[in-house]
């Protein structure tokens, strides 16, 4: 039986046993590009995108939904992507080069990663990122610096790690507390990150962000960790935290073998704002803007690599 779950959605096998995908016969494309060779199935890939935007804006219109470029990403992919309404989530100078040359809206990119050069900082900043995700003390000085600088307030969201595991491989697990990526909230340095972004006089702090890692088969790490972090959040209401963005990341898995069965879009729509309503619902808070992004969960399904 053939595993479809496991191949773009245009994949077939003709009458002779050739795979076909996009219509185009994998023999030929081979033969004409050489192998190792990476086919991505247009089709496949737009029906991804235009998912993830209708399970989550279909429960939360205030929702967005950006693409996470260290899946894959070049210049022809990210105009797929603007065509279909997403953003993107950027983790490196050369990523965000990619984007600008692309000629995608800069506005509609945020710039995360654990190591930003200052170079790197500055080229967002004068280019009108639209988002920096904070990663660090040092990030944080350093980009209010760069900002007063260049005479702007540049748009931040603080990166947490709430200390829950994911059930995921060790080596993708990014959200518990020995993680290198983001300020933990158990030792305080969350807390201390949040307030000192606050009185940033070139810094204006939208809300918060985090990622738990990758791949993710439940959806209960999910309801745990956003339930956390807003309840968290709450105490900064006093400091002047005005809670107007809130992104749980990605980490949307996929299907491997043919045994494999991910939850769907939509139960992680589902268990994402579910949560995040009722817990700001049970606070009083006003529920924030969603961002979700998802990356080899688009590019992955739509992907297949020929070897010979």
């Amino acid at each position: 039986m053939f595993p479809q779950n496991v191949f773009p959605d245009t994949t077939t096998v003709d009458s002779q046993g050739r795979l076909v995908i996009g219509g185009c016969n994998t023999l030929d494309l081979a033969s004409e590009y050489g192998t190792p060779l990476y086919i991505l199935d247009e089709q496949t890939l737009r029906a991804r995108c235009r998912s993830y935007i209708q399970e989550f804006r279909q429960r939360r219109k205030e929702c967005d939904v950006y693409y996470a470029c260290k899946a894959y990403i070049n210049p022809a992919l990210a105009k797929i992507f603007d065509e279909e309404g997403m953003g993107l989530d950027v983790v490196s100078g050369g990523e965000l080069a990619t984007a600008q040359a692309a000629g995608f809206p800069l506005e509609r990119v945020t710039f995360h990663g654990n190591n930003k050069t200052p170079e790197e900082l500055e080229f967002a900043v004068s280019n009108g990122i639209g988002t920096v995700a904070v990663d660090s003390f040092y990030e944080l000085d350093l980009l209010n610096r760069i900002a007063a600088e260049a005479g702007k307030v540049q748009n931040i969201i603080i990166r947490v790690s709430p200390g829950v595991d994911p059930h995921t491989h060790v080596y993708t697990t990014t959200g518990t507390l020995d993680s290198k990526f983001g300020f933990a909230i158990q030792t305080g340095h969350a807390a201390q990150a949040v307030r000192q972004a606050l009185k940033a006089s070139n810094l204006n702090l939208l809300g918060l962000h985090f990622h738990l890692g990758s791949p993710i088969f439940e959806l209960e790490p999910y309801r745990v960790a956003t339930d956390l972090v807003l309840r968290w959040a709450a105490q900064f209401r006093e400091d002047g935290l005005e809670l107007k963005e809130f992104s749980p990341g990605g980490g949307f898995a996929i299907a491997y073998t043919r045994d494999d069965a991910p939850p769907e879009i939509g139960d992680y729509a589902e268990a994402i704002i579910s949560t995040m309503t009722a817990t700001c619902s049970d606070l009083g808070m006003e529920i924030p803007n969603l961002t979700v992004e998802p990356g080899r969960s688009i590019i992955g399904p739509a992907g297949v690599a020929l070897y010979q």
